[in-house]
């Protein structure tokens, strides 16, 4: 063991005899600076503003400078190592926490799902900080702050603003859900070994509902990823598979037809991805069916039609009514889950079934659970009833049919409709579900149980 005080902060001297008796040189392939300057190393967690209780992720901990001073201010925290010489040292120094021996690069976030809301921060190493940026910045992860020590050059481009040589394809792809302020520039002499290379702290926000114009993330990565392919090219040449009234499109954003990628700010690009040929902003709010105006049967503890009404009066009322489940899986097994739009009247941003819809008046459920499918993921594929729910609070007083789906997507999510989706598997769901039910709509929690219940074998 280290002699060395193991709560306490190591100073560089601790820290050049802590890496001699453990053995270890610091590795180049992995990226290894470590940090030993105990000021600086405050002042960033300092940055996260945790309390405790707080929920908190290390990503390379390394021999604990800046883990020290979380645990000082929250015990409850999970560091992830790829470094197998060091998982031993942080096991037995940090014992009440968890040690995750894994490449954050392929850390499945899903995994924090179950466990709520967190902060992450880390001393990222240069050469992936741009991987492990894009895999916890994914739909997926809970985090609600992240505090990150990158290359400076990262730093610079991922928080730039438009018009400059360092905005492109990462800047729009991570702030499209993030907010990215550069805090500071670090000297490499605060590091051992010393890099190269200056580095900068990061602090990342969510965005706002509201802050930036709605759009659907799959086509805003694609048109993003198309524009900057050829920085030098027009945007006209480059979009023109993808949007083929680009002069219209340019003129509705207010840009020359002749514009570049790095000319478009965040909320054009954004409002670029929602271009549908008339409006470059469609408002998700007014975009969204009039709830006045759908009519559904009515019917009674049977499920038979006993009248009619509009949407809002079944719901004032809490009449019976029908609606319609479906269940979309890949190959893998995977179930895919869409979380609702902040513009949903009922049950805003929790996750719901891969589609999910009323019944219009005078349609059957066999009806609708195609056509939910094809309005709801931009996707057509045979569906099949796996069962039938009777009406009852939780499912809103709807009758529900359960139909499931082989597709392996991509998907269209309207953003009226849907706010993101994700695939999970029924283990990492089943967790998720018995932490937080609360994350969910009822109606699918309701079909997800049905679900279940069809797997299990019958009783004799």
């Amino acid at each position: 063991m280290v002699a060395v005080d193991l709560f306490l902060p190591l100073k560089l001297s601790e820290l050049q005899s802590a890496l001699r008796e453990l053995n270890h040189a610091p590795t180049k392939s992995l990226g290894q600076n470590f940090l030993h300057d105990k000021n600086l190393a405050d002042w960033i967690i300092s940055c996260l503003e945790l309390a405790p209780g707080d929920r908190w992720l290390e990503i390379g901990p390394g021999l604990g400078a800046l883990t020290n001073f979380a645990l000082e201010r929250s015990k409850n925290g999970i560091l992830i190592e790829k470094d197998d010489r060091l998982i031993g040292f942080l096991e037995e120094r940090y014992p009440d926490l968890r040690v995750v021996h894994q490449d954050a690069c392929e850390f499945d976030t899903r995994t924090l799902l179950p466990g709520g809301p967190l902060k992450i921060f880390g001393n990222l190493p240069y050469y992936v900080s741009s991987q492990i940026l894009f895999n916890f910045t994914a739909v997926t992860c809970p985090a609600t702050l992240m505090l990150f020590t990158l290359q400076k050059e990262l730093a610079e481009r991922i928080a730039a603003d438009p018009g400059g040589k360092d905005f492109g394809g990462p800047t729009l792809l991570i702030g499209r859900r993030w907010k990215v302020r550069l805090l500071r520039t670090l000297p490499g002499s605060v590091f051992l070994p010393v890099p190269k290379v200056d580095s900068a702290v990061v602090l990342m926000t969510p965005r706002l509902p509201g802050e930036l114009p709605a759009c659907e993330g799959g086509r805003f990565e694609k048109l993003v990823k198309l524009g900057f392919s050829q920085r030098r090219k027009q945007l006209g040449k480059l979009l023109g598979g993808e949007v083929p009234d680009w002069p219209d499109a340019a003129a509705a954003l207010g840009v020359p037809a002749t514009a570049r990628a790095e000319s478009l700010s965040l909320a054009q690009w954004c409002r670029l991805a929602s271009w549908n040929g008339q409006s470059a902003a469609p408002d998700p709010a007014t975009g969204a069916q009039d709830v006045h105006g759908e009519i559904f049967d009515v019917v009674d503890e049977e499920d038979r039609v006993v009248g009619q009404n509009t949407r809002f009066e079944v719901h004032r009322q809490k009449l019976r009514h029908r609606a319609v489940h479906v269940f979309v899986f890949n190959k893998r097994g995977e179930l895919f889950l869409q979380k609702r739009s902040r513009w949903k009247d009922i049950c805003p941003l929790v996750w719901d079934s891969s589609a999910a819809g009323h019944v219009n008046a005078g349609q059957s459920y066999d009806e609708t659970a195609p056509r939910e499918l094809e309005e709801e993921l931009g996707v057509s594929a045979p569906v099949h009833l796996v069962t039938r729910i009777g009406a009852c609070k939780e499912t809103g007083d709807e009758f529900v049919g359960l139909y499931r789906a082989l597709h392996e997507g991509p998907f269209h999510l309207p953003p009226a409709e849907i706010e993101c989706g994700a695939w999970f598997t029924r283990e990492q769901l089943e967790r998720w579900i018995a932490a937080r039910p609360g994350d969910f709509a009822p109606g699918f929690l309701i079909c997800w149980k049905a679900w279940l219940k069809t797997l299990q074998p019958p009783s004799a």
